[in-house]
């Protein structure tokens, strides 16, 4: 009886901490986009993304698998560096945004505060331009030696927020100091989640040796497939290029 009164507690604590102290800096921004009223909201301690927020705001090892995936990172691109020497064209790596360099805690926390318990489109819409995005562990320290080692960084993301989109991504990038963060270096897909064509570009120009990304969409197109089970027997079969040509950061 104890330990249930215990559990209760703790879930109690964190739908606070989550209510309280990541949605409220969009919360008074987005009122006009709180869901309907005669909608069932999800209550907090039966929202599934409490969970997952709270795990990534409060576990240390949260911040360990990035930095470990930063780190791989680094031990692959010196790899690379060292077997460059024959190589006509410069080194490159392309990394995804957002949940893999920014981090958007106040928009998961803002959703379970207003009892929403999956993404949504509008509300995404509408905090992407607030910038209240943080960086990742680890990811700010990883792109300032990709820039030391004059290996060049491109950023490659999928959003829409209408025609002010492209303006919105880069001065993010620009405000968290991340370097190259030039339109040279910035790709944004409005129409599409598909970014074979910016990796096939980028590939026409420099060695590209590394990808970054939170999901395995941002390696390959081949991953767009509804059926469980083939996206696993494709994971499969390319496990030896994650962690070596891939990184994959936890989301």
């Amino acid at each position: 009886m104890v330990d249930e009164v215990s559990k209760i507690d703790r879930r109690a604590l964190v739908a606070s901490i989550l209510a309280g102290g990541l949605a409220l800096p969009f919360s008074s921004q987005a009122a006009e986009y709180r869901i309907d009223p005669s909608q069932k909201k999800v209550p907090p301690r039966n929202n599934p993304l409490l969970w997952a927020v709270a795990w990534s705001e409060t576990a240390a090892e949260f911040g360990a698998l990035c930095h470990q995936a930063f780190n791989l990172a680094r031990l692959r691109l010196d790899q690379a560096i060292e077997k460059s020497s024959d190589l006509i064209q410069p080194l490159a790596i392309i990394a995804d945004v957002d949940n893999t360099i920014v981090h958007a805690s106040s928009y998961w926390g803002y959703l379970i505060n207003e009892g929403i318990d999956f993404f949504d489109d509008k509300i995404w819409d509408s905090w992407i331009p607030q910038n209240l995005v943080t960086l990742v562990p680890g990811a700010q320290e990883f792109l300032i030696y990709c820039e030391q080692k004059d290996v060049e960084v491109f950023y490659v993301t999928s959003r829409n927020q209408g025609p002010r989109t492209y303006d919105i991504a880069l001065k993010q990038l620009q405000n968290l100091d991340l370097p190259f963060a030039d339109s040279a270096h910035l790709t944004v897909f409005r129409e599409t989640s598909d970014k074979t064509p910016a990796r096939d570009a980028i590939s026409g120009t420099h060695e590209l040796v590394l990808l970054l990304g939170d999901n395995l969409n941002d390696y390959k197109r081949d991953y767009y497939v509804n059926s469980v089970t083939e996206r696993f027997a494709l994971m499969e079969r390319d496990r030896k290029e994650i962690g070596d040509r891939f990184i994959i950061l936890p989301n």
